[in-house]
C-alpha cells in the first residue's frame, strides 16, 4: 500500500520502510510523527482520492536524523558597475523513515 502525503507545502509518495527527506519538522531523532494529509491511498483494491485530504487516514514515521542541505550559492553581479553580492544558504532538512500507512 502507498500513500502520497502533504508536508512542508511539497507532496511525496510513500510507502511503509521508505525514508524521505522533508522541511525540517520540530523533534529528536527516534521521535514519532504522524502526517494526517493524506491526499491519496492505493494498493489494496481501488485507489481512494481525497477532495482534498482523505478524513481518517494516516500515516505513521519516526525521524531519522535532523540535517542541512548542501550549501547554495547566491551570486548577483552587475556589470560595468563594480557591484557583486555573494550569499549562501543550507536548508534545515528532515529525515523521515515511514513506519506505517493506514488508511
Amino acid at each position: 500500500m502507498f500513500a502520497v502525503i502533504k508536508t512542508g507545502g511539497k507532496q511525496y509518495s510513500v510507502t511503509a520502510g521508505d525514508i524521505i527527506t522533508v522541511m525540517a519538522l520540530d523533534g529528536a531523532p527516534g521521535d514519532s510523527v504522524t502526517f494526517n494529509e493524506v491526499l491519496m491511498l492505493a494498493g489494496d483494491g481501488a485507489a481512494k482520492i481525497g477532495a482534498p485530504i482523505i478524513q481518517g487516514a494516516v500515516v505513521k514515521g519516526e525521524i531519522a536524523e535532523q540535517a542541512r542541505s548542501p550549501k547554495t550559492i547566491a551570486f548577483k553581479k552587475r556589470r560595468r558597475q563594480n557591484s557583486k553580492r555573494k550569499r549562501g544558504h543550507r536548508q534545515d532538512l528532515t529525515r523521515v523513515k515511514i513506519t506505517a500507512v493506514e488508511g
